[in-house]
């Protein structure tokens, strides 16, 4: 066996996981392009990448229709998602796989056309004005980002109903846990931070106040699932979407801290280093390590994803500083990255051009090991 670390087993939650390379949540942008719900080509997928006693984390699914900003990504909101997520439970749990559902609303990192002309909501009325960075239209194409609304509080307490609802759909689609995507700059890290917060309510100034939101946004899913099937992911020390607390610590200490009360099925943090990669091929050096800085304050089962080697996966996992490595765009490229890494398999590279949007092409068609040798 190339990496023993990686191949224990593990308890998490009720779950009994064969070993510790999870898939992480990945946009591909390949739902039905009118109802949002996933189809069969998608099931393929994630079938394909499914193992016994494998955890997979399905891609991002907006709560709501107007939490969405990119095109043909698909929700949780609706029959005909649930439904469309059904064939994509039966095929990960075909392989004997466990696959949790990512919950997601976007808020300001999105455009009006998404929203038949309404503008995109947020904390506060604090456009996105990062340099170089442009939204994506419904139709596809490129415009500057707005200025989003700022949601008004009795909104907010809309949003935490919106994520019960869509855990309560995730829960009629047969999955077996969902993740809060409290990262990457979208609605509940807009919330979090103070560079996008500047709220005078119960949900603005203080640390404790910024985190309210993704603390009863955890909660409702709680109430749903019980802790022990509810997972949450943060980026701290993050920059994507033009997201970044001036100093992280005490607000990530304080919400850490938090949920570790809770008893969640795990706590599952975006590697800095790896900030933005969706968009771009970066790895950024002279930067904290997530993994490293929180353990002391996380007894729980601790996974973190971005840009992780076999080797660096095993180490982080021998070292104790994480339990679970969730692999992305290595994992798009190896449906059979579990198998190549226990056997030491070469790994196939991913084509960045074919990650969004598209049909089978750079997305069910890569090939197993056995495929790339000769009989």
């Amino acid at each position: 066996m190339t990496f023993p670390a990686l191949f224990k087993p593990l308890q998490v939650g009720p779950y009994r996981l064969a070993h510790r390379v999870a898939m992480a949540p990945l946009t591909r942008m390949r739902a039905e392009r009118e109802s949002f719900a996933p189809r069969p080509l998608n099931a393929d997928y994630y079938g394909q990448r499914a193992t016994q006693g494998g955890l997979i984390i399905a891609e991002a699914s907006p709560v709501l229709s107007h939490g969405r900003g990119n095109p043909a990504t698909p929700g949780i909101y609706s029959d005909a998602q649930i439904s469309g997520w059904r064939k994509v439970v039966d095929a990960v749990h075909a392989k004997g796989g466990v696959i949790f559902l990512q919950l997601w609303h976007v808020g300001r990192v999105s455009h009006s056309s998404f929203h038949g002309g309404a503008l995109p909501v947020s904390a506060s009325a604090i456009p996105i004005k990062a340099e170089g960075m442009r939204a994506m239209t419904a139709d596809g194409k490129i415009s500057d980002y707005e200025t989003p609304r700022a949601l008004e509080t009795g909104e907010v307490k809309g949003i935490v109903e919106a994520f019960r609802q869509a855990a309560r759909n995730a829960l009629a689609a047969g999955f077996d846990g969902v993740e809060i995507h409290g990262a990457n700059g979208y609605l509940l890290e807009q919330f979090l931070q103070s560079r996008s917060n500047q709220r005078t309510d119960q949900y603005g100034g203080s640390i404790e106040n910024r985190a309210r939101l993704l603390l009863e946004v955890t909660q409702a899913a709680i109430d749903v699932w019980g802790a022990n099937r509810v997972g949450v992911r943060l980026s701290p020390y993050g920059i994507a979407n033009d997201s970044g607390e001036p100093d992280p610590m005490p607000l990530y200490t304080h919400v850490v801290k938090a949920l570790d009360k809770l008893g969640l099925a795990y706590l599952h943090f975006i590697e800095p280093r790896s900030s933005g990669s969706g968009r771009a091929e970066v790895n950024w050096q002279n930067v904290p390590s997530a993994m490293v800085l929180f353990r002391p304050l996380y007894g729980g089962v601790l996974m973190t994803a971005g840009g992780f080697t076999g080797e660096t996966a095993n180490a982080a996992i021998a070292d104790g500083h994480a339990d679970l490595i969730a692999f992305g765009r290595i994992f798009i490229s190896n449906p059979d990255l579990p198998r190549r890494l226990q056997q030491g398999y070469p790994i196939t590279p991913y084509n960045r051009a074919t990650f969004y949007g598209g049909e089978e092409k750079g997305y069910t068609d890569y090939p197993v090991y056995d495929e790339l040798t000769p009989a």
